[in-house]
């Protein structure tokens, strides 16, 4: 019985000291999967740091270049509200200067503007009560001095314009109002305000 014994415990040991052993090596196995998983979890990780960062610095780029664009498109809207006013605030000035140089400035352009000098001048009212004939009698003595018949008239109809006239033969018309001779100056001159009031 004791022979049996010892090969019992024989048998047990060797079983136990297998079982150890297996243990052992799955739990060194357990450990490297253990180890690679977690160093794949950090690289996964820090990968996905990387296109979050990536991904942020795309949007704040792309955020910051649509606000530049959306601040030069208000600056260039502010800086053409500003020479609109320029040029609307040179109307004003021209039909506001004295009388006597109105009346010149007038009967220059009527002047010049005249083809066959017997045409009609249409003033606003104001201007046609306060300077039309006046404008007439000057224009008609330049044309006079040009060897030209000087025979421009006063209008009894007149027109809604700031200032300047409409001159006028049959259905032909010249509009020579104040508001239409700077508007057909502004792109011309669009560029010399603005070096005047952005310099």
């Amino acid at each position: 019985m004791k022979g049996t014994e010892k090969i019992l415990a024989r048998i047990e040991n060797e079983a136990k000291a297998q079982a150890d052993e297996i243990v052992a090596k799955a739990e060194a196995e357990a450990a490297v999967i253990l180890e690679e998983g977690s160093r794949l979890a950090q690289e996964k990780y820090w990968e996905q740091v990387r296109a979050g960062t990536k991904e942020c610095e795309a949007q704040v780029e792309h955020r910051t270049r649509s606000a530049e664009m959306e601040a030069r498109k208000e600056l260039l809207a502010a800086k053409q509200a500003q020479i609109s006013k320029a040029f609307a605030r040179t109307k004003e000035l021209l039909c506001g200067i004295p009388e006597a140089e109105y009346v010149k400035l007038l009967a220059d352009m009527a002047g010049n503007a005249s083809a066959s000098g017997s045409e009609i001048l249409i003033f606003n009212e104001k201007d046609k009560a306060a300077v039309g004939k006046a404008v007439a009698d000057a224009a008609n003595g330049i044309l006079a001095a040009r060897g030209k018949s000087g025979m421009l008239t006063v209008a009894e109809e007149t027109r809604d314009i700031m200032g300047g006239f409409v001159l006028k033969q049959g259905g032909i018309e010249v509009n020579c109002s104040i508001e239409t001779l700077v508007d057909m100056q502004r792109d011309r001159a669009a560029a010399s305000v603005a070096a005047v009031l952005f310099e």
